[in-house]
């Protein structure tokens, strides 16, 4: 009894938390909400008033790559898979309705990215002196 209660109020001042921390980054406009998890495999559609010249980043440079840690450089790499994900199921769903994709040039940005992260990642394979982690490390890189 006692555990259920401590449980309950444990997962309530965490939920209690984390509805605060969404309601400010929502308040931000920094938070997309998807009611349906397929919305996060398409951008937000945005009226004509809001079709100014977006600009998108660009590409990550290797040498900027080399500073991160295996840790971010796996948080990057996800990101940026699910970004190609999201521009290639746009840019098929708009080719089905024979619409044109608005930003094509972004696709090659992303692919370049996580070409480099595969680069580094292999380049610190490679210096690794112990034999079995550099093949280890190899193995993993290529399977990505």
């Amino acid at each position: 009894m006692f555990l259920r209660r401590f449980i309950g109020r444990t997962t309530l001042l965490s939920s209690a938390a984390k509805s605060e921390s969404s309601a400010a980054a929502a308040a931000a406009g920094e938070l997309r909400t998807a009611q349906n998890p397929l919305e996060e495999f398409f951008e937000l559609d945005r009226t004509q008033e809001d079709d100014n010249k977006v600009v998108y980043g660009r590409g990550w440079k290797a040498c900027e790559l080399r500073l991160k840690s295996w840790d971010d450089l796996q948080k990057l790499w996800y990101v940026l898979l699910k970004e190609k994900n999201m521009l290639m199921s746009q840019r098929q769903m708009l080719h089905a309705q024979n619409l044109r994709f608005q930003h094509p040039e972004r696709l090659p940005k992303v692919r370049k990215s996580m070409c480099r992260i595969k680069q580094v990642l292999t380049e610190r394979a490679i210096e690794d002196p112990d034999p079995r982690r550099s093949a280890e490390m190899r193995k993993m890189i290529n399977a990505l």
